[in-house]
């Protein structure tokens, strides 16, 4: 170890909620435009990178997550970071990652994302590279559409394939009670089936928004710091489909939705579900509620920060 190396660097980044998420229609290329208002929450993925002469990664869970399925190998997108930002700035060592999980997995909430956001801010730290923000936001938009936001964290809107970031103001505090489910849902899977839901139901719904765009209202609800004004442009094009291949979910939507939240989303491409509670004390009944129902309930809040060192 040089003298500006450290022992340890310990990174903390968030799981986030797409509070509006508007889908385009599918490209040439497979991939479908995205208009999406994000907001970080206080669930979150903790990384220690020590130093090391190659790449290795193990993970564990904080929390009730199932980490069984994680790889542990570069097809993990903390691992591939990590040798990112090596190749890019020229560094001859490696790095030790060490996870703890607690943004559920394959749950709609950007876990992966915010281990290769950690990844990037702690190997940063351990070389001593001091990159710019600018720098890591650039190498994060090359790992994935979500991992820039888990970097920059707050409320922010999302366009293009949700990567192209400009922050949104956001007052006060969001409080929401979060139902993860054992069972992760692919990413890939649900936007097939938006297609085909778009498809079956096209004298309906009508075509798909050929430039997505945040809905106005979301914004200024957001900026208002108002959970009623935001409960109602909550919107979710994926959570259609990912109920169509779920009706389980639906079920717990009802539940939550009955039981005081203000109103219920899938996450992302779920399977976890959001509720967004009038207040602290009001999420916390809402969580109580649910956890007799038996079913695991997290109360968490909103906005919160990027990945950071602690």
């Amino acid at each position: 170890m040089t003298p500006h190396t450290p022992a340890s660097v310990r990174v903390r980044a968030p799981g986030k909620i797409n509070v509006f998420l508007e889908v385009g229609d599918v490209q040439d290329d497979g991939y479908h435009e995205l208009a999406t208002a994000f907001q970080a929450v206080s669930l979150y993925e903790e990384m220690t990178a020590t130093p090391a002469d190659g790449f290795s990664l193990e993970v564990s869970a904080r929390g009730p997550v199932d980490v069984e399925g994680v790889p542990t190998d570069d097809r993990n997108l903390a691992l591939r970071a990590a040798r990112l930002l090596a190749q890019t700035a020229g560094v001859d060592r490696g790095a030790h990652l060490s996870i703890r999980k607690a943004v559920p997995v394959a749950g709609g909430m950007g876990g992966g994302s915010a281990d290769a956001a950690a990844a990037l801010v702690a190997c940063d730290a351990l070389w001593g590279l001091g990159m710019p923000t600018s720098e890591l936001a650039r190498l994060a938009a090359r790992l994935g559409a979500d991992v820039p936001f888990a970097l920059m964290g707050g409320t922010a809107v999302g366009t293009g394939r949700g990567d192209e970031l400009s922050p949104a103001l956001a007052r006060g505090r969001f409080d929401w009670v979060l139902v993860p489910n054992e069972v992760g849902m692919s990413t890939p899977v649900v936007y097939g089936e938006l297609d085909a839901h778009r498809e079956r139901h096209a004298v309906d719904i009508g075509p798909a928004p050929r430039v997505p765009a945040v809905d106005p209202d979301v914004l200024h609800a957001l900026r208002q710091g108002d959970a009623k004004m935001l409960a109602a442009t909550l919107r979710n094009d994926l959570q259609a489909p990912a109920l169509h291949l779920r009706p389980d979910l639906a079920r717990v939507l009802e539940r939550g939705e009955s039981s005081g939240a203000l109103a219920g989303l899938v996450s992302g491409s779920g399977p976890t579900l959001a509720f967004l509670a009038a207040d602290e004390a009001s999420a916390i009944d809402l969580q109580v509620t649910l956890s007799a129902a038996g079913l695991v309930a997290l109360h968490v809040h909103g906005p919160v920060p990027g990945a950071r060192v602690v």
